[in-house]
């Protein structure tokens, strides 16, 4: 009984196709050389009896996996889930298999990931890193000859490939666009947290895209005496952005006038907050958020959004980590994608003064 549960191993698959151990290994194993009739039959013989190879043996042999590994910082995103499935179909497409993880921007889980990753011998990976302050287990994929490429956010002071978004130029660009609609009083809510529960320092910030909106989002309102350009953190989800939202939303005058959600998924609370609130968008209130997700075109009125190039940002960057693992060029290079605004029904005009 215990004989028949077996897995069906390389003699098994030579027995059946009458060749040598040696041979059906070659085959199997995918070197070495072999007439095109034996390659056939060892392959039909494989088939027949099941036989499935030791990915983890034959890495060893070979000294590939034909595996890359992506880590991101949270798969339920839409950006990150249509990104990872742009990257899975170009990696695929040239023959690796991939391996998912998900690190919940957690810079300890990030690294746990990195480790199994690399203990399963890898020949790639796509890196989302949840902190561009902290880049020691980053740098140590390179040591170990693993090719790497960052995705949507760069470590600092780490000098390997990476693809990002314009996030900085886009962010000033849409602020700009509310300041110049007459809006003086703009939040900006975000998902990451600090310390103190509040914002006081660009440092504070460890997400590398999010350090660069804000940046770009304040640096819209430098030099304007009479704009209020606050940060809101710690809006993780829909439901946390909604409660946030409705507490600035509840200032009377001071509350803002116009705000912008780093995601779709804050966007959504963001907007969820002012219609419970029974406040207007855009007569009252007007509305923007990174991401262009299904909702935000079906709302009413529909969400002005910064569309975000996600499959095409995926997809280079698997590009470049392919180029690497093909050619043995780590060269440092930073492709920068830009994003675009869609203006829709979600932006007014700010108050008369």
């Amino acid at each position: 009984m215990a004989e028949s549960m077996r897995p069906p191993s390389v003699s098994d698959v030579a027995r059946r196709a009458g060749v040598s151990k040696a041979t059906a290994a070659r085959v199997l194993g995918g070197y070495g050389r072999v007439s095109a009739a034996i390659h056939a039959a060892v392959s039909a013989a494989a088939a027949e009896i099941g036989y499935r190879p030791n990915e983890l043996a034959r890495s060893m042999t070979t000294g590939r996996s034909d595996t890359i590994g992506i880590v991101v910082g949270d798969i339920a995103n839409p950006f990150f889930a249509v990104a990872v499935h742009a990257m899975s179909q170009v990696l695929r497409a040239e023959g690796f298999g991939v391996l998912l993880a998900n690190s919940a921007e957690s810079l300890a889980e990030e690294k746990a990931a990195i480790d199994t990753l690399l203990g399963r011998r890898v020949d790639g990976m796509i890196v989302s890193p949840a902190d561009m302050r902290e880049s020691s287990h980053l740098r140590a994929i390179v040591d170990s000859g693993v090719p790497l490429v960052q995705f949507d956010r760069c470590a600092a002071g780490l000098a390997v490939a990476g693809v990002t978004a314009d996030d900085r130029d886009v962010a000033a660009e849409v602020t700009h666009m509310l300041i110049r609609r007459g809006h003086r009083r703009i939040a900006y809510f975000t998902a990451c947290e600090t310390d103190s529960g509040r914002f006081s320092d660009l440092e504070e910030i460890g997400t590398g895209s999010v350090r660069e909106r804000i940046a770009g989002f304040l640096a819209a309102g430098e030099g304007l005496e009479d704009t209020a350009l606050e940060v809101v953190v710690g809006a993780v989800g829909a439901k946390r952005a909604q409660s946030l939202a409705t507490e600035v939303l509840s200032r009377g005058a001071e509350a803002p006038t116009a705000m912008i959600a780093s995601d779709s998924t804050i966007g959504l609370g963001l907007y969820t907050a002012a219609r419970a609130a029974g406040i207007a968008i855009p007569q009252a209130l007007s509305l923007v958020t990174f991401h262009d997700a299904d909702w935000t075109a079906i709302a009413h009125p529909g969400i002005t959004v910064i569309s975000q190039p996600a499959r095409r940002l995926g997809e280079e960057a698997a590009r470049m980590l392919i180029r690497q693992i093909q050619t043995g060029d780590g060269t440092c290079a930073h492709r920068v994608v830009p994003c675009r605004i869609i203006p829709r029904g979600s932006v007014g005009d700010g108050p008369v003064s």
